[in-house]
């Protein structure tokens, strides 16, 4: 049995823009675009180790998150069985969703979005990757899905240090 932690992020045209280092008393100019296509980042991480998944879709629905499921529960190799820690949005909780049998779903609760440690993974890649960025098309916003996501788990140790959450470092089971 192993406790994973799932989340998905909304990145797209219409992005958010982050502190940076600038002249002081001088007003950095920023990129701001007004088109809306987007994607999302749906993320399973291992708290506390560098062990992750990701898919990048183009929406947030329960087909959307069956097939993240599906393609998670695939991915675990034979044998584990993963307790995975979400939050209840109305996609998560569809009774349409078919879980693997190799996955139990365990919800956070209501308004605490501070516990689930994928939190910090979506603004560790805000902060490095996407802010501050225009995207030409959906294309463009997955394909930086995408180089966020393999940038981040490239940085050995990153994903593990994001995670490590002190609260689960009790519940964590193998």
């Amino acid at each position: 049995m192993q406790l994973w932690c799932q989340d998905e992020a909304r990145v797209g045209q219409k992005g958010r823009g982050t502190r940076v280092w600038f002249e002081r008393g001088v007003r950095p100019v920023g990129i701001i675009d007004r088109r809306y296509a987007s994607a999302w980042i749906y993320a399973a991480v291992r708290p506390g180790t560098d062990k992750a998944f990701a898919l990048v879709l183009t929406e947030t629905s329960a087909a959307a998150m069956a097939a993240f499921l599906q393609r998670f529960g695939a991915s675990l190799p034979e044998g584990v069985h993963v307790a995975l820690l979400l939050d209840g949005a109305g996609w998560h909780t569809a009774k349409d969703i078919a879980v693997p049998d190799n996955v139990s779903l365990v919800f956070l609760p209501p308004y605490s979005p501070d516990l689930n440690p994928v939190e910090r993974v979506w603004l560790y890649l805000r902060e490095r990757f996407i802010s501050h960025r225009l995207f030409a098309d959906l294309g463009a916003v997955i394909d930086g899905c995408c180089d966020a996501w393999n940038r981040l788990i490239d940085e050995r140790g990153r994903v593990a240090s994001l995670t490590d959450y002190a609260y689960l470092r009790s519940v964590r089971i193998s």
